[in-house]
């Protein structure tokens, strides 16, 4: 019998950590793990993306809706390369990753090889947490043990190098000697809590506020009973972060939903008037929507202790496990029997339905943006897994679409990369093969990643339970997010060679290759649209025609975003009629007097 090699052991390694999948595409630079695969009858699964930048997104969407590590392959030099944003996705949203990289053998190294590339200084910030070249096979278990188990406990990714010439080699394990390292599988779960004193602090702080607010993100995914808890005794609102959408559900009255430049206004409002902040599981970056320094009081709960602090002077910084630490902290607090505050909140938060509403159902050329995420709002499964693109649409995914218990959503929330949507939600479909995906995306991130892995979702869809995997694409001939930033934050009108894209006929892209496509232009035909696809037995795409000009308000404007707008306009904006006029439109909605939402 023929001696195990190296990429032998290495895949019997992943399949000992329960490793189901690795994302990757194929090269010379890992031949020797390919035949090791074909050996192994393909366990785990290579999932063949079309480019390493998408397998390195799957592998982040894998991971985000699956709670396990995601696992990512490459080849050396260009593949290598094309691994970075993924990889880096997956650092700044704090998303175990372990990515497996050929190089060249060792014997050309120095040598200006063919696809010889510095790895360890290409991926020393992004695989910062751990970063190793296996040299020889006794390396090879402490080396991939470790990279999986910090990928877990620090939430973040690492990378291991095997050079081509190593993949081959016979695998031989370390031995009980001087300067061999022995290794173990085993990653038991961990949840630290605050010691008692500082809980009693932030207790203590918590009851003497009038008006407490929350703010939540992805840190409090599985806490969401804790939070509503904590709410229930505070009387607080409780606003969340764009990567905590789905740690708690917006079916309570009191949760106002986004926070941010693609908030709403009740988490505005909320911030801007509190006594109190209790931020739990977030690291939200935007410190200009938190309470006014030296208004609120604040607490801070997070697990990573070099997070904590950073956004707002906290007075008590817990380091712990959101679900643990509450559950410490919640014996300790005061029901505040005055809910005044809470139903302000509540009221805010029935009146933004109502104007969101209201928004979503006024005209368009031809079909309001707004619309389609509404329309699509009421006909989410209770199962859904929802991924948004980076752009305009983030705003109405963040704003139209209500989260309920079971749903699962999430986004590239800090890179805020374009072309993630797609291949995340193939990467949840892998995670959880028995549910619907949804990817929310607009048509300059379709063009640029997502009708490529459109091939990848066909190649595989009969492999689904679930084969609904609906890719609705918001399709406005613009890089819309672009343009309004343009025109709110520089005062300058788009550039159009820049700005303007092609109207490629995304649904007749889809058929051509076995799936569904349906294109939508006029708003009479949106709901059916959706409906089909949620009911189709083929991943489907949605090319909805919509409108450029219905402008993402920000949930508050500034006199200065006003000015550079008006500015903008001055200055010879193509679209400035019509703009005017959605603009104005989508503004007054918020100065009508409030009607029933029908929720």
């Amino acid at each position: 019998m023929t001696k195990a090699t190296v990429g032998d052991h290495l895949l019997d390694r992943l399949r000992a950590w329960g490793v189901a999948h690795v994302f990757g595409y194929p090269g010379d630079g890992i031949n020797g793990l390919l035949a090791a695969w074909a050996r192994a009858d393909d366990d785990p699964r290579f999932i063949q993306a079309r480019h390493e930048e998408m397998a390195a997104f799957e592998a982040v969407g894998y991971a985000k809706f699956s709670g396990h590590v995601g696992v990512c392959v490459a080849t050396s030099g260009p593949g290598a390369v094309h691994l970075l944003n993924g990889l880096y996705d997956a650092k700044l949203d704090h998303v175990p990753v372990v990515a497996l990289v050929g190089q060249t053998d060792r014997s050309a190294m120095g040598g200006s090889y063919q696809q010889e590339i510095d790895l360890h200084t290409l991926f020393k910030d992004v695989a910062s947490a751990f970063l190793e070249t296996v040299n020889v096979p006794e390396q090879l278990p402490n080396v991939l043990d470790r990279a999986m188990r910090t990928a877990y406990a620090r939430r973040a990714p690492t990378a291991v190098i095997v050079p081509a010439d190593v993949q081959e080699l016979a695998y031989a394990p370390p031995q009980h000697a001087h300067k061999m390292v022995p290794s173990s599988l085993d990653s038991s779960g961990w949840a630290p809590v605050p010691d008692d004193a500082s809980l009693r602090r932030a207790a203590a702080l918590l009851d003497e506020g009038t008006r407490v607010a929350m703010l939540i993100g992805q840190g409090a995914a599985g806490a969401g009973r804790e939070v509503e808890q904590t709410a229930e005794l505070l009387g607080a609102g409780v606003a969340k972060a764009l990567l905590g959408k789905d740690a708690l559900s917006d079916e309570l009255p009191w949760v106002t939903g986004s926070i941010g430049l693609l908030g709403t206004r009740p988490s505005y409002e909320m911030m801007r008037d509190c006594d109190t902040l209790l931020t739990v599981g977030s690291n939200f970056p935007y410190s200009e929507f938190l309470p006014p320094y030296g208004q609120a009081r604040a607490v801070q709960i997070d697990i990573d202790p070099h997070l904590v602090g950073l956004r707002y002077p906290y007075e008590v910084n817990l380091v712990g496990d959101a679900a643990a630490t509450l559950r410490r902290l919640l014996p300790l607090l005061t029901r505040k029997e005055d809910r005044l505050w809470q139903h302000s909140v509540i009221t805010g938060v029935e009146r933004w339905r109502s104007v969101m509403k209201r928004r979503a159902e006024l005209a368009a050329d031809p079909v309001n943006p707004e619309y389609v995420a509404h329309v699509l709002d009421a006909l989410l499964p209770d199962d859904a897994m929802i991924t948004s693109d980076a752009g305009s649409v983030a705003t109405w995914y963040a704003r139209h679409l209500t989260m309920r218990h079971a749903m699962r959503g999430s986004l590239s929330g800090t890179l805020a990369t374009m072309g993630s949507g797609v291949p995340y939600a193939i990467g949840a479909k892998f995670a959880h093969p028995d549910r619907p995906a949804i990817a929310l995306v607009g048509d300059g991130a379709m063009q640029m990643n997502g009708m490529a892995e459109l091939v990848t979702a066909a190649k595989y869809a009969g492999e689904w339970t679930d084969p609904r995997l609906v890719v609705a694409v918001w399709n406005n001939q613009d890089l819309n997010q672009v343009s309004w930033e343009m025109r709110a934050m520089g005062g300058t009108a788009p550039f159009a060679p820049s700005q303007s894209l092609p109207d490629v006929p995304y649904a007749d892209f889809a058929r051509s290759l076995g799936l569904d496509g349906i294109r939508v232009t006029d708003p009479a035909d949106v709901e059916d649209a959706w409906r089909s696809a949620l009911a189709s037995d083929t991943p489907t795409v949605l090319d909805f025609r919509t409108d450029p000009d219905v402008p993402p308000i920000p949930p508050h404007s500034t006199w200065e975003q006003i000015e550079s707008t008006l500015a903008s306009l001055v200055r010879g904006d193509g679209h400035r009629g019509h703009l005017v006029a959605q603009g104005l439109k989508a503004k007054a909605q918020e100065l009508l007097p409030r009607r029933s939402t029908g929720r």
